[in-house]
């Protein structure tokens, strides 16, 4: 389970974060399937820490023979001795690190790999209602704390504790009055840990929270520069910043300040320890109850304590640190992996993901192979909060092989609609009927924010079928008038676009989204606005690779030009997310209604006129 989403104070409606009893179980879930390595490991480790303990006694050996006078000859044992653990125990103790870090490594891909699946299947609305800064910070920051936590304090903890364990153990071989005295230190740390443990987890949770917010203003602030600059606010995004920026220092130095009381604490666990064992060994040794060479490997044992417990005291730090971050990685998983409300009787089949893997929808969503109807909408309504209602009660149909243009004026709720219709997001209420295909991917969306992938074009372009060969992936830039500049790349197919590659202007960039569309072959295409970024001269050369890639397939369209109404079957008019008007270009076009006040503004051929309510 979760905790519910916090609210930072950008107003957005945060990610959740999971509670510890979800992170733990999220935990062994991700250990499980290395149980076995895990165990090698630990075990590798115990034999590692075992050989070490031998070290005191051998010293404590050499100085009773020292004290007893002895020959020399007689220090040659204890020394080979010496000489033969460091290397049994250098060569257990890399072997069983190097396998604890193949493990910690392995569950960190598998959590990375996780939380980028669901990530990305989330619901449009819930991460707009959260803000790019708090997932940002999540697929950053708190992705980097849990990695650091992996590779240097999981390895390190795990040998801290065992030497702790073995090492008390050993005190009680020597004499049990040598552990009582060691274990006065316990009381100390135990409060200590307390101490810092019930303080640290909320500390460090709020500092995950105060730098989403912080990067979440920097990125509005970024985006927006020029809305901002053109208005005057400078002095007011400054200011919000560095407010932003004052909160997340001062979290990082309570955090300091709790890390320093935490050390100066440990400090006097310590003292009260290594004087007890002191105490407790002149007393033996005065008493002859032990040698002198025993109360002298007592006292190594607990100086040998001071390392492996502060460690493990020390790395409660990064282990709450992680912790926090862990448990906000774990709320994104959960919060994908809701289940869905149950189907109705008369639609007991579940639809696929669609858009490629979307996430799921929770309201009902079935496929059909009618010939009549591809895609059937019935009472969609959608808001994005409370009172903040986009679509009401839409009802669409969809006939197989048709197109249709979505067209409207900005708000009218269009590109919710579409993006309800690919699957991407999930409706409030009413249900989608989606189209039945025999590949993988039913429902293809394209949109006019298209991203080129770093790699070759070929990679970019197998995004949409990884079995395309290169004579595939020529007829789908064929098909989309892409491929003479394609193949006038430096390298053709094999040139590297994206970031530090070949740039791709608009134009291109949404040709190449169109070829991946042709490659994947859906039963019903969604384009929103799929060529408003090539501007007025790339206009109709995308709208021919559009027209092109969309042939012999269900298609819905969200027209940012009403010459893609025009080469529409059917026009739906959308005002306030209601469908006001439906039906062929020209039939609208001359009814006087919404459509013909739209055609008349647009074209420019009559004085424009408001939309009627």
């Amino acid at each position: 389970m979760t905790t519910p989403s916090p609210t930072a104070d950008t107003g957005a409606e945060l990610l959740p974060i999971a509670t510890p009893a979800r992170t733990r179980a999220a935990l062994r879930t991700l250990i499980r399937p290395d149980r076995g390595l895990a165990l090698t490991g630990l075990g590798i480790l115990v034999a590692a820490t075992a050989v070490g303990l031998l070290v005191q006694p051998l010293l404590g050996r050499i100085v009773d023979i020292v004290a007893d006078g002895r020959p020399a000859g007689d220090l040659t044992l204890p020394v080979v001795l010496l000489v033969a653990v460091a290397v049994v125990q250098g060569l257990t103790t890399t072997l069983g690190l190097t396998r604890i870090a193949r493990l910690g490594e392995t569950v960190l891909a598998r959590l990375r790999e996780r939380f980028v699946e669901r990530a990305l299947n989330l619901p449009a609305d819930r991460l707009e209602r959260a803000g790019a800064g708090d997932l940002t910070a999540r697929v950053t920051g708190d992705v980097a704390r849990v990695a650091e936590a992996v590779r240097s304090a999981l390895p390190e903890m795990a040998r801290s504790v065992l030497a702790i364990l073995l090492t008390l153990g050993a005190l009680a071989l020597l004499d049990v009055r040598f552990l009582l005295a060691a274990l006065l230190a316990v009381p100390v740390q135990l409060l200590t840990a307390r101490w810092y443990v019930r303080r640290a987890l909320t500390l460090y949770a709020d500092q995950r929270v105060a730098n989403g917010a912080q990067q979440q203003q920097l990125l509005e602030t970024i985006g927006g520069a020029v809305t901002v600059r053109g208005h005057r606010l400078e002095e007011q995004h400054t200011e919000r910043s560095a407010g932003r920026s004052r909160k997340a220092v001062d979290l990082t130095m309570r955090s300091v300040n709790l890390v320093l009381g935490f050390y100066g604490r440990l400090h006097i666990a310590e003292y009260i320890g290594l004087a007890a064992v002191l105490i407790a060994g002149f007393w033996l040794v005065r008493d002859g109850a032990v040698s002198i060479g025993t109360a002298t490997a007592a006292a190594l044992y607990f100086h040998s304590l001071f390392g492996p417990v502060n460690a493990a005291l020390v790395l409660l730090d990064d282990a709450q640190s992680a912790a926090a971050g862990l448990a906000r990685l774990v709320g994104v998983t959960d919060l994908a992996e809701q289940p869905e409300q149950p189907e109705q009787p008369e639609q007991p089949e579940q639809s696929e993901p669609t858009a490629g893997k979307a996430a799921p929808v929770s309201v009902p969503r079935q496929r059909t192979a009618s010939s009549e109807a591809a895609v059937t909408v019935h009472e969609v309504s959608h808001a994005y909060g409370p009172g903040r209602p986009v679509l009401h009660e839409v009802s669409l149909t969809l006939k197989a092989g048709e197109h249709v243009a979505l067209v409207g004026t900005s708000g009218a709720g269009k590109s919710t609609l579409a993006r309800i219709v690919a699957g991407v997001q999930q409706p409030t209420t009413g249900t989608v009927t989606a189209p039945a295909s025999t590949g993988e991917t039913s429902v293809v969306l394209v949109t006019q924010e298209v991203h080129v992938f770093t790699g070759t074009l070929a990679e970019d372009l197998r995004l949409a079928r990884l079995d395309a060969t290169d004579a595939d992936l020529r007829t789908a830039l064929s098909t989309v008038h892409a491929l003479d500049w394609a193949e006038a790349l430096p390298d053709g197919l094999a040139t590297v676009v994206g970031e530090g590659g070949h740039r791709l202007d608009p134009a291109r960039a949404q040709q190449l989204a169109l070829a991946r569309l042709v490659l994947a072959d859906p039963a019903l295409a969604v384009l929103d606005e799929a060529t408003a970024e090539a501007g007025s001269a790339g206009a109709r050369v995308l709208e021919r690779s559009a027209e092109a890639a969309l042939a012999g397939r269900t298609a819905l369209v969200v027209a940012h030009r009403l010459t893609q109404a025009v080469a529409a079957d059917r026009v739906v008019v959308l005002e306030a997310g209601r469908v006001v008007e439906s039906g062929p270009h020209d039939e609208l076009r001359d009814a006087d209604g919404p459509y013909a006040a739209l055609w008349r503004a647009w074209s420019g051929s009559r004085a424009t006129t408001a939309p009627h309510p």
